[in-house]
């Protein structure tokens, strides 16, 4: 396998792309903590923590799930199971990564790299929740919130009011998507006793939880509105990243699990570009 391939087959494997979840509402954080633009070196460092977490993570649960996803029709084309990635070259990807989030974390400020630990430890947790309860997607979607949290306190160097309510809101929406995404698994980890919303709950129930969650997601932001005194942009990137998720559910709505890409991929990237879009214009306004 040639380098190019190789590296192609790393990414593929962490689902680089899907970075674009997480990373904006980092930048969210950032930009609300600074009141206006983070330092670029505070930036650089944010994304290189972030990139080592997730990469990190993505390389743990492939590891850990390997058995599991050689299985799954639907995961035993992936890196480990179908052979293209040795357990011992993705054990020193994760080393690797971790390492890279650990150095960012410490050129930050001290509070990030003491915590850095700590958002190890629920990467690692997550990964093995499944074998033993349903909230494996509300111990993701904390791994997730993680990632406001730890933008505001690299750029504050502390954890204020306002950046709870942000990983909150990032919370119960990474946990209403990932209930979804579950639902292309319900029979697998129903036969092989894994645990998840849906397989507890069923179709009809997990939508209806994943709806909840996201309503209390849109709770959360609007209360992160009132708390911050934002303006306009702000608002509108609300109601629009609200607007979407609505969408999301309108595609799947009577249990049509045909659109669940387009419901899972497209729109959630879209809502976390759209909010951190509206959050910097908002701060630029505030800060002209």
């Amino acid at each position: 396998m040639t380098l190019y391939a190789r590296v192609r087959v790393f990414l593929e494997m962490i689902k680089f792309s899907h970075t674009i979840f997480a990373l904006p509402f980092a930048f969210t954080g950032a930009l609300l903590a600074a009141r206006g633009l983070p330092t670029l070196a505070q930036a650089g460092w944010i994304v290189a923590a972030m990139v080592g977490a997730r990469s990190a993570a993505m390389g743990l649960n492939r590891v850990i799930d390997a058995e599991i996803d050689a299985k799954n029709p639907r995961t035993s084309g992936r890196a480990i199971p179908a052979g293209l990635l040795s357990r011992a070259a993705v054990l020193v990807f994760i080393a690797l990564s971790v390492l890279l989030m650990l150095w960012a974390a410490r050129m930050l400020n001290p509070l990030c790299f003491n915590l850095a630990p700590v958002a190890l430890g629920f990467l690692l947790l997550y990964s093995y929740c499944k074998r033993f309860t349903a909230l494996a997607h509300v111990v993701l979607g904390i791994c997730l919130a993680g990632a406001p949290l730890g933008a505001w306190i690299a750029v504050r160097g502390e954890a204020e009011f306002p950046a709870y309510l942000l990983g909150l809101a990032v919370l119960f929406w990474v946990a209403g998507f990932d209930i979804l995404y579950a639902l292309q698994d319900l029979e697998f980890d129903k036969a092989s006793g894994l645990h998840s919303i849906p397989a507890a709950l069923g179709v009809s129930g997990s939508l209806w939880t994943a709806r909840f969650f996201h309503l209390a997601s849109c709770g959360f932001l609007g209360a992160l509105y009132f708390s911050m005194q934002l303006g306009p942009w702000y608002l509108a990137g609300l109601a629009a990243a609200c607007g979407m998720l609505l969408y999301e559910h309108w595609l799947l709505r009577g249990g049509d699990l045909g659109k669940l890409d387009a419901a899972f991929f497209s729109m959630n990237g879209y809502i976390s570009v759209t909010l951190c879009l509206a959050t910097l214009l908002d701060t630029l306004q505030v800060a002209a």
